[in-house]
């Protein structure tokens, strides 16, 4: 028994505390209920939990404003397309870009900082945030913003979207003090499958099915779909009588009730 006992405790101080950090709940994958009302979609549990951490989901004003973001990992030629749109529409956006998309576009980063869109952390290396531990998630992070700098004039990342959609309360608080605001979204459809494009009137009635005022987009841009649909949709939803504005907009409302938009 004695030697059973010793054996026991050698194993456990053998197992390195370092670890510890690393292991806790298992993941939520962000998702909402979703309705074709045109009204806020319910988030159930997660409402409280992002309320707590400061995170977004939507702009929940009831106002008709709209946020573009896109999540963008690899390059299929039709960023440029995109961005051509938002320019010509004058609609501001934000890119969650990882490491591997700011390796191998650093020309489209910088352009998408030169004409005004916002730059989001999507994380270096693209991993489950749910187990890695607090030190891994600030290297990730700050990898990635540094990276963004060494191609753009964008020298601070301050909005995250987890890697997959993955977060529990505890990557969100670690984020929260890291100094970054979360951004999960309230609209978006399966648009990253390229081999399963629909044609861009999918992409047009998806969006129009479930708009809804304060909604923050999720999209890809590997997407031809949503590269085809972006100026009609931009145009049909402004005749609805929606405003596109920016994250900082958003930021800054809720910071300051009553804030005038500098544009549209």
């Amino acid at each position: 028994m004695k030697k059973l006992i010793m054996l026991l405790m050698v194993a456990f101080l053998a197992f390195p505390l370092t670890q510890v950090s690393t292991i806790h709940a298992e993941g939520y994958g962000w998702g909402y209920k979703k309705n074709s009302d045109h009204k806020l979609p319910y988030i159930g549990k997660y409402e409280s939990m992002l309320e707590q951490y400061g995170a977004y989901y939507a702009d929940k004003t009831g106002q008709k404003n709209i946020y573009l973001t896109f999540d963008n990992g690899y390059e299929e030629g039709y960023t440029d397309d995109i961005l051509d749109v938002l320019k010509k529409k004058k609609v501001p956006a934000t890119f969650f870009v990882t490491g591997h998309y700011v390796k191998s576009e650093p020309e489209l980063v910088k352009r998408m900082v030169d004409e005004g869109h916002i730059i989001g952390n999507h994380s270096y290396h693209h991993p489950d945030f749910s187990v890695i531990s607090k030190g891994t998630i600030k290297k990730e992070l700050e990898e990635l913003e540094q990276a963004v700098a060494e191609v753009s004039d964008q020298d601070k990342l301050k909005y995250l979207r987890p890697p997959r959609g993955i977060f529990n309360e505890q990557t969100l608080k670690w984020s929260y003090d890291l100094g970054y605001i979360h951004v999960f979204w309230s609209l978006a459809f399966i648009d990253w499958e390229t081999s399963k494009q629909k044609g861009w009137e999918y992409a047009f009635n998806q969006i129009m099915n479930q708009i809804h005022p304060g909604a923050i987009v999720l999209l890809h841009t590997v997407s031809s779909d949503n590269a085809e649909a972006l100026e009609q949709l931009i145009t049909e939803l402004h005749k609805e009588g929606y405003a596109f504005r920016s994250l900082d907009e958003l930021v800054l409302k809720d910071k300051l009730p009553g804030a005038i938009y500098g544009f549209e």
